[in-house]
C-alpha cells in the first residue's frame, strides 16, 4: 500500500515552507511498507542550529496554517523531528545528515517526487 494522498500532500506543504526557508536535500520517503506508524518520512538539511530551528518553526507554521499540529517536536540544535503522525519531519545539520544517513538507511523504501525549487 503507498503513502495516502492527503499525507502526500501534507509532505508537499511542509517540503514547500522548508524551501522558503533555504533548506536542501529535501527528500520524502514512502515508508507504508516498512513502518506501522507513520506514512510517510520528510527529510532536509539546514546549514547550522539556527537555521534547523528556523526551518522547524517555518514547518510548524505552514502546517498550522493549514489546521495541522505535531503531535509531538523533539530535538534541538542540529536535529528537530516534527511528528504529525502519518508525516514525521526530520531536520537536520548536514553532519547529522552525513553521519546517520536517513536517507540511505531506507534506501529500499520508495521516494515521493516533491514540487519544490530549492535555493542552490
Amino acid at each position: 500500500m503507498a503513502a495516502g494522498k492527503s499525507v502526500i500532500n501534507l509532505a508537499q506543504v511542509a517540503a514547500e515552507a522548508i524551501a522558503e526557508k533555504l533548506g536542501v536535500d529535501i527528500i520524502a520517503i514512502d515508508m507504508t511498507e516498512q513502518m506501522v506508524l507513520s506514512e510517510v518520512f520528510l527529510i532536509a538539511t539546514g546549514s547550522n542550529e539556527v537555521q534547523v530551528d528556523a526551518i522547524a518553526d517555518g514547518v510548524f507554521k505552514a502546517m498550522a496554517e493549514i489546521g495541522e499540529k505535531p503531535i509531538r517536536r523533539e530535538g534541538k540544535g542540529q536535529w528537530i523531528l516534527l511528528d504529525y503522525s502519518d508525516l514525521v519531519v526530520h531536520i537536520q545539520s548536514q553532519e547529522l545528515r552525513n553521519y546517520y544517513m536517513l536517507d540511505r538507511l531506507w534506501n529500499d523504501c520508495p521516494r515521493i517526487p516533491l514540487l519544490v525549487s530549492e535555493a542552490r
